[in-house]
């Protein structure tokens, strides 16, 4: 009778500082965020060799598939942007966030949806706005535009390295937006 405390203390300090239990969005909650209103469209990408190829060529880091998913969102009728998942590891343990793309090819959003490290490395909001309105070019990395993150460099170089591997995918799937 009494392992049953003991047995949901272990599960709380186990999953404690994993990210579990992070107040995170969900995807369609992330999706709402970046266009309030939007129709969304999820579609499925099978790329080619060549555009896996020029995906990584752009943006400096490996893909984590040729399958790729991204949601379109419409209003009025037209693109206002779409939006990209991309899962990868961080440390030890995998991260999923969602990289919104605008109309004009430059990052309108990133959220993270999935956390698994520990919670002292998941990057603040503050730190993450600093991706919005950035295009993919040599400035969007660690030593240009994006501020380091004391404490958190993985964590810093995953999501830049996510980032620009989705803005490279948009202008492989979308054209650059100009």
């Amino acid at each position: 009778m009494k392992l049953q405390p003991i047995i949901r203390l272990a599960a709380v300090l186990l999953f404690a500082g994993t990210g579990l239990g992070a107040a995170l969005p969900t995807t369609p909650q992330a999706l709402a965020l970046a266009f309030p209103g939007a129709e969304w469209t999820r579609k499925e990408h099978w790329l080619t060799e060549p555009q896996a190829q020029q995906v990584q060529a752009l943006a400096g880091s490996a893909l984590s598939g040729i399958w790729q998913v991204s949601y379109e969102a419409r209003g009025g009728g037209q693109l206002l942007g779409v939006a990209y998942l991309d899962t990868h590891r961080v440390r030890t343990l995998p991260e999923t966030i969602l990289v919104v793309i605008s109309a004009a090819g430059r990052i309108q959003r990133v959220e993270v949806l999935a956390f698994r490290e520990p919670q002292e490395y998941l990057a603040k909001e503050a730190w993450v706005r600093q991706f919005d309105g950035k295009p993919l070019d040599a400035q969007l990395s660690l030593k240009g535009a994006i501020r380091p993150l004391s404490g958190s460099t993985l964590t810093a170089h995953a999501l830049t390295d996510a980032a620009r591997r989705m803005l490279a995918l948009h202008q492989v799937l979308h054209g650059d937006g100009k």
